[in-house]
Formats: structure tokens, sequence, C-alpha cells
């Protein structure tokens, strides 16, 4: 069989997984809801700031997205833990016995976190459409948006996959990615406008690639979006994504070695 009817096997058994232990995704739901209903309200005069963002706006409207993608990010950075159940319970040293390809194994895990983060940010949207947030980019945007959901997703579900492969242990991979996402959030625009924080945290952002993908949501939902900037914010995630993708292959070959 070919390495996409793998990858749609494996995607299916993910899916069966999810469906068997549904709370697990609706929690990953929690912490945004408070970010976007809390945040919202508690800092929603931060928009009456000289230079923050678009005059005009409301501060749900600006932190949506932000949310859209913390919600992406943090559940794709769970993705690894699947490969470690799989280790723990041999079906890995199977799944590579195998027909299977390596890539196959990876594509399934971000295909199926993409789905899963596409969904929680379609629900995260219909909150903050709830509570008064309008987009004006319409559709197109909202697609830009979901592409750039899809993109992040891949990004950290790779990383994720690819420290389990390494560090083989559930308590490290989450120390991992705490370590990782938690700075990378705070490091961007997705609750405060860069502009106002202090010249490092505008400077580190603009190698982030979770504000890459949080700077071409929000413009793609605005009105006047600069397609630009949008276009250069997806190239580069997609970029990472292939780095990341190579990477985590390679690690397949260190965790056998380890084996």
């Amino acid at each position: 069989m070919s390495a996409v009817v793998h990858a749609g096997l494996l995607t299916a058994r993910a899916y069966r997984g999810t469906v068997r232990i549904p709370v697990f995704a609706v929690m990953n739901l929690v912490q945004p809801m408070i970010w976007l209903l809390l945040f919202g309200q508690l800092f929603r005069s931060v928009v009456e700031i000289p230079g923050f963002a678009a005059p005009g706006d409301s501060y749900l409207e600006f932190i949506a997205p932000g949310v859209v993608m913390m919600t992406a990010m943090f559940g794709a950075a769970w993705a690894g833990t699947s490969f470690v159940q799989d280790m723990d319970r041999g079906v890995m040293d199977r799944l590579l016995a195998s027909p299977a390809s390596r890539a196959a194994m990876l594509v399934s895990t971000m295909a199926w976190y993409a789905v899963i983060a596409v969904v929680q940010g379609l629900v995260v949207l219909a909150v903050a459409w709830l509570g008064g947030a309008r987009f004006d980019g319409g559709p197109l945007g909202i697609a830009v948006l979901f592409a750039a959901v899809v993109l992040l997703t891949c990004l950290f579900a790779a990383m994720s996959n690819a420290f389990a492969l390494l560090a083989r242990s559930q308590e490290a991979l989450i120390g991992l990615s705490q370590l990782i996402v938690l700075p990378l959030m705070f490091l961007s625009s997705a609750v405060m406008d860069t502009r106002l924080s202090a010249g490092w945290v505008a400077d580190a952002a603009r190698f982030n690639p979770f504000d890459w993908a949080v700077v071409a949501g929000r413009e793609a939902l605005t009105g006047s979006a600069d397609w630009g900037l949008v276009g250069s914010r997806l190239g580069l995630l997609a970029a990472a994504v292939l780095v990341m993708t190579w990477l985590a292959t390679g690690a397949f070959r260190a965790y056998r070695a380890s084996a």
C-alpha cells in the first residue's frame, strides 16, 4: 500500500482513539475560553491606548485570532503522547516493523491534530462572535486563518513527536513542551500588541513561528488585509513545517538506535 493509504489508516486510528475519550479534546478548550472571555473583558480598555492595533477594533476581535492559535499550539504540543503510549505498549516497534512508512506515522498524527484544531478554532470564533466580535475579512479571511491553524498545528505536532521519540517519557515530553510553548505564547502579539511591549519582545516575535500564525490569521480577518504580510508569514510557517517534519522523521532513527 502507498504512504497515503498508510497515513489514512493511521489517521482513522487516531480518530477512533479520540472518539473513545473525547473529554481530552473538550478540556483543551477550557483554558482558551478563559483567555477569550476573561481577558476579553478585563483588558477591553487597552484598545484606547494610543498605538494599539487599528483604531476602532475591540479587544475581543484582537485577541480571538490569538486564542485560536493558542488552542492549536497547546493541543499539538500533546501530539507526542500518542507516540509515548505506543512505545509503552509495544505498538511502536510493531509499526516500525510493518510496511508503514515513518512519514505516514508522522503525517497521520499531524493531520488528525489539525482536524481537532480547526474544530476547536471554529468554536472559539463562534463564542467570540456571540460576544460581539465581528471580522470584516469574511469567508476568505476565515479560510486563511485556518490555513495558518493547520500549518501551526503540523509544526508543533511534528516537534512533539520528535520530542517523544527522543525522550521516550510522558513526563519529559510534557516538561519540554511547556518549556517551549509558554514562552512562545508570551513573546508574541497573541494577547498584546507588540508595538506596546518592550523592544526585545517585538524583536523576538519576528522569529516566533507562533506569532507568524497569529499575525497571518489576524491580518486576514481584517477588512483591508496586507496580503503580502499574510503570504510571507504563511510561507515561513510552511518552511518551518517542512524542516520540523524532516527532523522528526530523523528522530525515528535515534529511537531505533537506542531501543
